[in-house]
């Protein structure tokens, strides 16, 4: 099986606990924090590769590992091990990738933004539904499993982008979506459509990837975080 790319240890929690992830830096060496969400795939050379291009892009990017150091070889494995991990779990490891990405010295400001796919997507709102420090929430094709959360509490302005032949997210259920946020914290989000189907960012599977609205949505993302991290 891979193993899962970590370089950092962090607490999981107030209460205790230690989670892993991988942690990149701008050249400059500072810059605003951005977590970086994995699919259910685990903490993959994708995801890593994706960390890095936020660092490029100057910020301080950290993937945290949801999964323990595991990383799935097919589908079947990949669905048992979202499966198996609450989205309030998830959700509070995410907030500890926070307190974590906050406490470094090369990250500035006193907020971060988030940018996670398909599962990741899903995680992206869900710990901006709970995380005030979240300012800039970007989910992509974002799978929600259960209930959507409770966005009362949410403070994060928030950019999606979704496929146009995505079974997974169908367009249609951006709607509901879009209604609950807007209805419970006031924000509305901007989701934008592609003619692509789901997992379009993921250069990794060619039978997914479209390189024309991966470019699109990846250059939309790096002008939506800077306009509200700095």
């Amino acid at each position: 099986m891979p193993e899962a790319r970590q370089n950092v240890t962090f607490p999981a929690t107030e209460g205790g606990g230690t989670a892993h992830g991988y942690l990149a830096l701008p050249p400059s060496g500072s810059g605003p924090g951005v977590i970086v969400i994995q699919e259910w795939w685990g903490l993959t050379d994708h995801i890593a590769d994706i960390t890095d291009r936020f660092a490029q892009a100057g910020f301080v990017a950290l993937a945290p590992d949801l999964f323990g150091g595991s990383v799935a070889h097919d589908s079947a494995e990949a669905y048992r091990m979202m499966s198996e991990l609450p989205t309030d779990r998830g959700a509070e490891l995410l907030s500890g990738a926070v307190d974590y990405l906050l406490s470094r010295e090369e990250t500035t400001g006193g907020a971060v933004g988030t940018a996670g796919f398909c599962m990741g997507g899903g995680f992206v709102l869900a710990l901006a539904a709970r995380d005030p420090r979240v300012s800039a929430a970007v989910p992509f094709y974002g799978v929600i499993p259960g209930p959507l959360p409770d966005f009362s509490g949410l403070k994060a302005e928030i950019l999606g982008h979704y496929g146009e032949q995505d079974g997974t997210v169908p367009p249609e259920s951006l709607a509901a979506l879009g209604s609950a946020i807007e209805e419970q914290s006031g924000i509305v989000p901007h989701f934008h459509l592609y003619p692509a189907g789901h997992a379009f960012f993921n250069d990794g599977r060619p039978e997914t990837y479209d390189e024309a609205s991966a470019k699109l949505a990846w250059q939309r993302t790096l002008d939506f975080l800077r306009s509200h991290l700095g």
